[in-house]
């Protein structure tokens, strides 16, 4: 959509093909519902939280970044706002306030819209585009495509991957399709039982051999096959990197971030102590949720009647370590169907990163999930999305 505006305000004919009934289907879904559609940080912290491949954007960024979004939407009367962690949503906290204005903006620029086409193939002859084929059989010519179709995450949304078999037809290499911002998987199965409750203001440190990652603080949520939230989801990329290379990789819970271990054995004591006549379960109800105390409780091997007074020096050491450190064991991620982006896509090699121009077909563009890049949540990468498809249309419109 970004795309199409951007090529129409540079007075250029321009048809949007869309294969669902109606534009937006996954922009809808975006930030549960919200659209978080871009983050305030500046630029170099912002190309931080792709992984590896952000600087690749730096050109898309420096065309149309976090602050020319924002501007984009609050000159066509939209409200947004800036919540922690710079997160930006629409004051509406509906991501269709965000759809609404941009079918406002096709209309305005006349964009022709053609709901239910499904594009099967990009037309070239003699290294340059001539037009798409849809549905099998109808022909379009067109001396420019865009091909902004997405990855393969909410395949129900139509991203099923056609567009990256498009680019392959055309000669261009895609990278290995995974799952990023996905849940994880642990060998244990005690999470089932704890399934749906959300650890606040904890961090996390992923260990694999002498390899570790430590996340910032935040919250983790527990599934019925592992665990989830912002943190898992953030840094999961990497940790499925590692299992995919076959390594072992431990997760390690602190529960209480803000305290050092001598700190947390001091607190301890002194709720044992001021509470001798309670059992420890009741004890350990003032530092854990209430769900997680008998699970604790069993990792540590202490019985769960066992009263705070009796509880030894050995036990507090452990009950000490454990909040600091509860482990998990990781054994895999979840799949496709259940990731909020694809990682890998369209060879950055074979794009022009100044034009989004592919490198191997003139005439040819590409915009947002198809490309091989992804990011952290937070807006990240659907800040990405606009700015590439925002780049693709200029460009397009201006070759």
């Amino acid at each position: 959509m970004m795309a199409a505006i951007r090529a129409a305000q540079l007075h250029q004919d321009t048809a949007l093909f869309e294969k669902n009934p109606t534009l937006g289907k996954k922009l809808l879904l975006s930030g549960k519902g919200r659209c978080n559609l871009t983050n305030a940080c500046d630029l170099e912290l912002f190309l931080e939280r792709f992984s590896g491949r952000g600087q690749f954007l730096r050109d898309a960024f420096q065309k149309f970044f976090n602050q020319e979004l924002i501007n984009f939407f609050e000159s066509r009367g939209l409200k947004l706002k800036t919540e922690r962690q710079l997160r930006v949503f629409p004051v509406s906290d509906r991501s269709a306030s965000i759809l609404d204005v941009l079918l406002k903006e096709l209309s305005a620029c006349k964009v022709k819209v053609i709901c239910g086409m499904d594009v099967g193939a990009v037309l070239a002859r003699d290294g340059r585009v001539a037009g798409i084929l849809c549905n099998g059989k109808e022909s379009f010519e067109a001396d420019r495509v865009i091909l902004a179709t997405g990855g393969l995450s909410y395949r129900f949304t139509g991203s099923s991957g056609e567009g990256l078999e498009i680019a392959k037809k055309l000669g261009h290499t895609v990278t290995d399709l995974t799952p990023g911002l996905v849940p994880l998987k642990t060998v244990e199965k005690y999470p089932a039982d704890l399934e749906g409750l959300t650890l606040k203001n904890i961090r996390l440190k992923f260990k694999s051999g002498a390899k570790g990652i430590v996340s910032d603080i935040g919250e983790l949520i527990f599934t019925d096959s592992g665990v989830s939230g912002p943190l898992v989801l953030s840094l999961s990329g990497q940790v499925a990197d590692w299992l995919k290379a076959g390594r072992k990789v431990l997760l390690e819970i602190d529960l209480k971030p803000a305290l050092s271990l001598e700190q947390l054995d001091e607190r301890i004591l002194k709720e044992l102590k001021s509470s001798s006549k309670k059992s420890l379960k009741n004890t350990l109800k003032t530092l854990l949720p209430l769900r997680l105390v008998n699970a604790f409780l069993n990792m540590a091997k202490i019985p769960a009647g066992r009263m705070s007074s009796g509880v030894t020096q050995g036990e507090r050491l452990r009950l000490v370590s454990l909040l600091k450190a509860m482990p998990l064991r990781l054994s895999a991620t979840l799949g496709m169907e259940e990731a909020m982006v694809t990682r890998g896509g369209v060879s950055l090699k074979q794009i022009n990163p100044r034009t989004m121009e592919s490198r191997l077909v003139k005439g040819l563009y590409f915009a947002g999930e198809m490309i091989d890049v992804d990011a952290d949540t937070g807006g990240f990468n659907l800040q990405a999305a606009f700015s590439t498809g925002y780049l693709a249309g200029e460009s397009a419109a201006l070759d």
